[in-house]
């Protein structure tokens, strides 16, 4: 039977302790947050931000622009807030409008006020193994696993899914900390039998009850990043949990995981970029 990962308790503290070094040195510390259009499950979690922020003692300030909003506005618009010394971070939500290209608003963020490490910098920063900022949610993904106690080093982890924002800088951390990382995707063969090898296996594919008992290895830590809904529309992860959890040493549930560790690692982050702004 598996002790549940408690990705709320883990998040809280780390609230506390960004919002007790913000009082302790007396910081200013401001987060721009930049909507486009209105898909609600952005507008959802950028209020989250909000009060996060609110929670962390950083001053929010929001950007909610129409849908027809042209790629060159809100260029400009990241462009001055690059240039505001009141703003220390900048995050525009995903996704975008079609008809703006995602890849150039994010190469015009300052790579210094990149808060959420997606600037083609950061990332080669990530890579080599010398950065300021990580990406979000893998960033939470590392804190949930070293609370369990946990020892990274040596350990046989298997990452499911490669994307830029999740997958491929998941695994780069875990290397960063000496396991032997493998990562899969939609095309790698004996997937079951690879993901069995796991000693940490972490799912970000986004499918629902996609990882199942038979793929898991007995005493395996298993971290959940899918955010998905099932055939009821319940809100649940990539992993089948009832069926893993008796296998898995630690699990995390959705919701309650991985996803109030993607917020509170953003508040690390615009933290950090002020110290970096300040020296």
């Amino acid at each position: 039977m598996a002790k549940i990962i408690d990705g709320k308790a883990v998040s809280q503290k780390i609230k506390e302790e960004v919002r007790a070094e913000i009082e302790r040195d007396g910081l200013k510390v401001g987060l721009a947050v930049v909507i486009v259009g209105n898909n609600q499950a952005s507008r959802v979690y950028v209020n989250n931000k909000k009060k996060a922020c609110e929670a962390c003692g950083i001053q929010s300030y929001e950007y909610a622009l129409p849908e027809e909003t042209t790629e060159k506005e809100l260029r400009d618009l990241v462009r001055t807030l690059n240039d505001d010394p009141n703003v220390n971070g900048i995050l525009v939500q995903l996704p975008l409008p079609k008809h703006i290209t995602e890849k150039k608003i994010i190469k015009t963020i300052s790579p210094k006020k990149d808060v959420d490490a997606f600037h083609a910098e950061n990332v080669g920063r990530i890579v080599i193994g010398n950065y300021a900022f990580l990406p979000c949610t893998p960033a939470g993904v590392m804190e949930l696993i070293h609370s369990t106690g946990t020892d990274v080093e040596g350990k046989e982890c298997v990452v499911i899914g490669r994307s830029n924002i999740v997958g491929k800088p998941m695994a780069m951390l875990l290397l960063h900390e000496n396991a032997t990382v493998t990562i899969c995707h939609s095309h790698t063969k004996n997937l079951a039998e690879v993901c069995r090898r796991a000693d940490i296996l972490v799912s970000a594919v986004g499918k629902a009850d996609f990882v199942t008992a038979d793929m898991v290895k007995e005493g395996a830590v298993v971290i959940d990043v899918g955010m998905n809904r099932n055939a009821e529309n319940k809100l649940c992860g990539d992993v089948k949990f009832d069926e893993v959890e008796p296998k898995a040493s630690y699990i995390t549930p959705v919701p309650g995981g991985v996803g109030p560790m993607t917020i509170a690692m953003l508040m690390k982050n615009t933290l950090m970029a002020k110290r970096l702004q300040s020296k």
